[in-house]
């Protein structure tokens, strides 16, 4: 994938998401089936920020106002759930106000979005427990609960101690992370996706295999999820420790890719007959390179690039929907677990689909 392509391909992006515009109107995508419609889930659903978050992508990449226009009250509706919070929010803040108000503020300087991210930030950071050295992931009973997609949550945290100078939250967020580091991922870069821990002694107890096939598996999107943020812990913090671990998980994550570069839902599967690929593990992972690929020298570089451009060129000649205006989403063939939302189009494949093909054509407002 050289650069004439990749720019190529974000002119294909714009008039893409141009459809999708008028497509979607005022919802909320979560999941698109085989009729190629997004479904509309409630504004407080952990997906709800990815859709704004193409948008955005795609203002700050063509500096056309109707992207802005369309972007420009999510985190407004966003926001409404603050004064309800009792099962609204959970540790998916980060993916909801991160490509919202942090962005907007970033992009626009925008007071208010900076509020709104900040309130996200110490809402975050108020799941942290402190014996344990972990942010709890979801409501309800499970209190000493940790999943591997916070990782990319906990930069929510960064980009608040960077814009306060108050160093706490970046405390809680490295401390989160090397937790995980420790108890989430494997010798050999595979990664388990629930991790439980006793809340009253921190005590780690065991992991499950939550949406992958079973405790000892790699679901393959929660090993992309842990590549990027390891990545974006690095960037934001310049400890080797966490960059060796981003390696360790893509070398993993590379190795194990079938041919076309586009994983299946799990890495260990007994069988590959009659199994779904995720598209969307594949796009988060293919961003994720190309984080690695600008944190390591030279003569590396090319090894983690190259991969990425290898998927992302997969996921634009077989996956995307270029040749069916009527469809709703960007990539196909994406798959939430094992058991639901099997061969369909994810909001967030979408969304870390347009943010790798920006990163190659010069992108810099990272978030995560």
């Amino acid at each position: 994938m050289n650069s004439a392509y990749s720019t190529e391909i974000m002119k294909r992006l714009e008039t893409k998401v141009d459809r999708m515009l008028r497509q979607l109107g005022s919802k909320s995508p979560h999941f698109a089936g085989a009729d190629g419609k997004y479904d509309d889930m409630g504004t407080d659903w952990w997906t709800t920020g990815f859709w704004p978050g193409i948008l955005w992508i795609m203002y700050d990449m063509t500096g056309k106002e109707h992207y802005k226009e369309a972007a420009w009250h999510w985190d407004i509706t966003l926001a409404q759930w603050f004064p309800k919070l009792s099962e609204e929010f959970h540790h998916d803040v980060g993916f909801q106000f991160l490509s919202t108000a942090v962005i907007k503020h970033k992009i626009t300087g925008d007071k208010d979005g900076f509020r709104r991210g900040i309130e996200a930030a110490n809402f975050l950071a108020s799941r942290f427990n402190p014996v344990g050295n972990f942010i709890r992931a979801w409501n309800g009973d499970k209190y000493g609960w940790v999943i591997i997609d916070c990782m990319m949550n906990i930069s929510l945290l960064f980009w608040a101690s960077e814009v306060t100078k108050d160093p706490r939250y970046k405390h809680i967020a490295v401390k989160h992370a090397e937790t995980t580091m420790k108890y989430g991922i494997r010798e050999d870069g595979s990664s388990n996706h629930i991790l439980s821990f006793d809340p009253e002694t921190g005590e780690y107890i065991e992991a499950f295999g939550g949406q992958g096939l079973a405790p000892d598996s790699t679901w393959s999107r929660g090993n992309s999820w842990a590549l990027h943020g390891f990545a974006n812990t690095y960037r934001h913090t310049g400890d080797v420790r966490f960059l060796n671990t981003a390696k360790r998980i893509a070398h993993y994550f590379i190795a194990a890719l079938p041919e076309d570069h586009v994983p299946y839902w799990d890495f260990r599967l007994e069988s590959l007959e009659g199994m779904s690929r995720d598209s969307s593990a594949a796009a988060i992972a293919a961003s994720g390179l190309l984080e690695l690929a600008d944190a390591v020298p030279a003569g590396e570089k090319q090894l983690y690039a190259g991969a990425a451009k290898r998927i992302l060129k997969s996921l634009t000649d077989n996956y995307a929907t270029w040749d069916q205006p009527e469809h709703e989403a960007i990539l196909l063939h994406g798959t939430g677990s094992g058991t639901t939302n099997i061969d369909v189009s994810l909001i967030y494949g979408d969304y870390y689909y347009v943010e790798a093909i920006a990163k190659l054509n010069g992108w810099k407002h990272r978030i995560y």
